[in-house]
């Protein structure tokens, strides 16, 4: 008994004097959980699909993954779920700045430092969508004559980030718009292609069937400047024909949404550690740029500092416009 305590101890002062390796760092040891705080086919979704499907491909983890939608309550499910698994490194959260921006502007329970932060793992862009048989052809013309008459704006959730970008459209264009919420981009995109929605703010991903299919088209995109040309979406135009909105007379220059990767909270620094790598594994793929490429966002990596840096200043960008509206949670 007295040899293997000596042993013991040894092996222990030989890992301090770094002589030895250390324990194995943390891996999953079960099946893990991929929770999208959208409903199907909306940008959350799509990328936890395709962080998903980019793991598999190359088995960057033994362990089988399932995603989950958890879109109730503009997301605050799926949040709200990863609260109460504290302590849990098999649920891995997907979201957006409605992490930080829901406790902000509704009695949510749960508050973005319920969680641990992983990763941003990239800038989504916003168009402004209308049917293709819309008579607008440029922003200017939709301003015109939304100023005119009751104009029906869909979006992802109540108060979100979709609801934001609503409300700053119509404090630049001098109109008033109905915005009616849906649980996803899909959902939104389906509505305006039935006719029922007069515009939406979609995401690149969440309407490229649709335009692909000729149901709805892109007036604009708020961006600095035209997105990346990429491949051609329909048989004549891709991402990079589209005008920025600033160009067409409506003066938002920019409007973006990070896409984010969240685990519970009180998990272990190795545990936050091991996502964090393999979220960087995911991004260094040919699929991960194929994937960027063809929803045309802006490939990112914000973790540690600088993640917490961007939550801090997209907070005060977020309170001045929930101020105007009347949202802030007192």
């Amino acid at each position: 008994m007295g040899g293997t305590s000596t042993l013991l101890l040894s092996a222990a002062a030989a890992v301090l004097a770094g002589t030895m390796p250390a324990l194995a760092a943390w891996q999953p040891q079960k099946p893990i959980e991929f929770v999208a705080t959208a409903g199907p086919g909306g940008g959350t979704d799509n990328l936890a699909r395709a962080v998903q499907n980019i793991i598999t491909k190359y088995k960057l983890t033994d362990q089988p993954i399932v995603v989950v939608n958890k879109a109730g309550g503009s997301g605050a499910e799926g949040y709200v779920y990863g609260k109460a698994s504290a302590g849990d490194p098999y649920k891995v959260i997907f979201g957006t700045s409605n992490a930080w921006q829901q406790p902000l502007v509704s009695k949510v329970a749960f508050n973005y430092t319920d969680l641990t932060p992983i990763a941003a793992m990239a800038q989504d862009e916003f168009l402004l969508w209308v049917k293709q048989d819309s008579p607008f052809k440029t922003a200017g013309d939709y301003l015109k004559a939304a100023a005119t008459g009751d104009f029906k704006m869909g979006g992802a959730q109540s108060k979100d980030t979709d609801e934001v970008l609503t409300r700053m459209i119509e404090k630049a264009g001098k109109v008033k718009l109905t915005y009616i919420p849906f649980k996803s981009g899909a959902e939104t995109a389906v509505q305006l292609a039935g006719g029922h929605l007069d515009s939406h703010v979609n995401n690149p991903s969440e309407s490229l069937g649709q335009w692909r299919g000729a149901t709805q088209r892109p007036l604009c995109v708020f961006s600095p400047k035209r997105l990346p040309q990429g491949a051609k979406v329909t048989a004549t135009e891709g991402w990079g024909d589209v005008p920025t909105c600033a160009e067409q007379g409506l003066d938002i220059k920019q409007y973006e949404q990070p896409r984010t990767v969240w685990l519970p909270g009180k998990v272990t620094p190795d545990q936050a550690a091991y996502y964090v790598d393999l979220m960087k594994k995911v991004q260094a793929t040919p699929e991960w740029k194929d994937y960027i490429e063809k929803t045309s966002q802006v490939d990112t990596f914000l973790t540690g500092a600088e993640f917490d840096k961007f939550i801090k200043e997209d907070l005060e960008h977020l309170r001045q416009v929930a101020g105007e509206q009347g949202w802030l949670v007192k």
